[in-house]
């Protein structure tokens, strides 16, 4: 159970599911209002792949941003690490989400859920260190 906090390129992440426009927009103006993020994004630090925190790098895209922070975790390493389905017709894995980052076959927005027993909070990183 080791996660490691870094700044990464937006360019470098993929997504796995796609964004709720209207929750997007509250969320950017939250943002913006702030000044700051508080909680990373988690990413799986092999392949690069969002698990958690979507909306938040649409946000930072959007903003014109070129690095947010990430909580970088070893997604199939760490047992304790989970993700299940919000749908009930879809069958989710640790390898189909993986697979979804990779190849661009996104899942609608709130397929999966995941479930990190370890998340850095209420780190308030100013948006200026995000250019």
């Amino acid at each position: 159970m080791f996660a490691e906090l870094s700044l990464i390129n937006i360019d470098e992440l993929k997504l796995h599911e796609v964004v709720n426009s209207p929750h997007l927009r509250e969320l950017q103006a939250q943002i913006s209002r702030d000044g700051y993020l508080k909680v990373p994004i988690i990413v799986d630090k092999n392949s690069l792949v969002i698990l958690d925190g979507h909306h938040r790098l649409n946000c930072c895209k959007n903003l014109g941003f070129k690095r947010i922070p990430c909580m970088l975790v070893d997604y199939f390493g760490d047992s304790e690490i989970t993700v299940s389905s919000r749908r009930k017709n879809f069958k989710i894995t640790k390898r189909i989400v993986i697979a979804a980052g990779l190849t661009g076959s996104l899942f609608p927005y709130k397929t999966t859920k995941h479930f990190v027993p370890y998340k850095f909070k209420n780190l308030f990183i100013p948006l200026t260190s995000l250019q």
